[in-house]
């Protein structure tokens, strides 16, 4: 009886806030990790190009190539963000073989599923917010449309969480989740638009670039910041959701059937 109070009916809610307040926690014991150094690594990428390139490099879309570059990092900076928590929470979990403390709970797979996406998006979002404060006082850029800027960013890191969550329950080993960040994650984040426009790539590899779903999450992030954008905002949004959605549920289906989960 006092199981189903605390299910509230259907859901296990105070599993599911329990397990998400862990997933937060995680990354805010050690906030110089997982918050300072992503925004520290944000700025050296904007101070390099800036170095790099200079004052006199020509207008990219009609805006300043700083100003183009902006939201392509904060973007890539969150996804990042998001996968290395969800990954690294079930990696380790696995390799300590503390895994069955989350899976002995009545928690379902759906429950399970959002408690882990829950620390994902929360430090994508802090990870966000602090780069964007940081855009606006050295660079004076203001999104131009901030609910829709808003929503790219949980799409982003909801995206992003659930991949590291099923590339978490795939790897068994450190070198296996490396593996995965190095020849998946990082071509996908780096081959998406965030440096450069995708007009100016020959017709095979732009083709290529439309088939990554970061790219619409970063062309979206851009066009709700700067209000310029390679791809229709409706597309990228369509998109978005829709491969948001098809992760999710491979993550789910992976949770439910306890793949190199359970013994």
């Amino acid at each position: 009886m006092e199981l189903g109070m605390r299910r509230f009916g259907r859901v296990n809610w105070l599993g599911l806030y329990t397990l998400a307040a862990r997933e937060v926690m995680r990354f805010l014991v050690v906030w110089t990790q997982t918050l300072l150094a992503p925004l520290v690594t944000a700025g050296l990428f904007m101070m390099i190009f800036s170095l790099a390139v200079g004052s006199g490099r020509g207008a990219v879309m009609g805006v300043p190539f700083l100003t183009f570059l902006a939201p392509g990092i904060l973007m890539m900076t969150v996804i990042q963000n998001a996968f290395a928590n969800t990954s690294s929470s079930v990696v380790i979990s696995k390799v300590q073989g503390n895994i069955v403390d989350t899976l002995m709970p009545p928690l379902s797979a759906l429950e399970l599923l959002l408690g882990y996406l829950a620390g994902a998006v929360v430090r994508g979002l802090l990870v966000a917010v602090a780069i964007a404060a940081a855009l606006v006082l050295v660079l004076g850029i203001v999104p131009a449309h901030p609910l829709l800027a808003l929503g790219f960013v949980v799409l982003g890191a909801g995206f992003m969480g659930a991949l590291g969550l099923v590339a978490g329950i795939y790897a068994n080993k450190f070198d296996q989740m490396a593996a995965i960040t190095n020849f998946i994650v990082t071509p996908l984040a780096f081959l998406s638009g965030t440096f450069y426009s995708v007009e100016a790539l020959p017709p095979l590899l732009e083709r290529l670039t439309h088939a990554n779903p970061v790219f619409y999450l970063i062309d979206g992030l851009r066009f709700a910041v700067i209000g310029v954008s390679d791809s229709p905002p409706a597309l990228g949004l369509t998109v978005c959701l829709g491969a948001t959605g098809a992760v999710c549920l491979l993550a789910w289906v992976l949770l439910k059937r306890g793949y190199r989960l359970k013994a």
